[in-house]
């Protein structure tokens, strides 16, 4: 059972991981977008390009945005510190419960 166990543990780093850099992404975008930054740098467009196509669902059902402000990079932190609060720590801990 301990390879089940070592299984579950390293999924749940390995998503935990993932969610965390993806939510670094999510804040270079943010200042990113503050600035006027160039649009034709590599930098730019991969933090446009990772983080846009999750953030226009997100705004396409909750179009929050007041006084120019967008706050769906703010809603999307959440939903991820959410899934790392609920999922991976459920995953470890039931991994827990198996060894």
């Amino acid at each position: 059972m301990f390879v089940v166990n070592n299984f579950m543990m390293a999924v749940a780093q390995l998503i935990d991981f993932v969610l965390t850099a993806y939510m670094w992404i999510i804040l270079g975008r943010t200042v990113i977008s503050w600035v006027n930054a160039d649009p034709h740098n590599p930098i730019v467009k991969f933090l446009y390009e990772a983080t846009e196509p999750v953030l226009r669902r997100i705004r396409r059902y909750v179009p929050l945005s007041f006084g120019g402000i967008d706050f769906s990079p703010m809603i999307l932190i959440l939903g991820i510190m959410f899934v790392q609060s609920f999922v991976v720590q459920t995953l470890k801990q039931v991994a827990m419960g198996i060894g």
